[in-house]
């Protein structure tokens, strides 16, 4: 069973959910992204957006100090992709941790949402 983890050890969810992983699954199957140093790009962001049958501003962390600072708001008038490439630009945009199994994808909020996937 191969599981990725969009992962950023500095957060707490994070790291509550790598270690529900790791309770589960060998640590050979888990695959760490640690996505602040080597973020998706906007089309793997993209897809995981409809994996998860959302629109990409629910992928984003909206209450993120960068957000502010790109000037941003919720109901900005964006195409998908777009929101997608500044999520891209900006990993720090993106909400954490994204993990996936095959083509299941769930977002560790709580943490408990990764054992959906096992």
């Amino acid at each position: 069973m191969s599981v990725q983890i969009y992962h950023n050890p500095h957060c707490s969810k994070s790291r509550a959910s790598l270690a529900l992983l790791e309770e589960k699954v060998a640590a050979d199957d888990i695959e760490i992204i640690p996505y602040l140093d080597t973020p998706p790009t906007a089309e793997t962001l993209l897809k995981l957006c409809h994996q998860l049958n959302c629109h990409p501003i629910k992928l984003m962390r909206t209450q993120e100090a960068r957000f502010e600072e790109l000037g941003l708001n919720n109901d900005d008038e964006r195409s998908d992709l777009a929101w997608c490439q500044l999520m891209a630009d900006n990993p720090i945009l993106i909400q954490r941790p994204i993990v996936i199994r095959d083509n299941h994808v769930v977002i560790g909020r709580p943490p408990e949402n990764v054992l959906d996937l096992l």
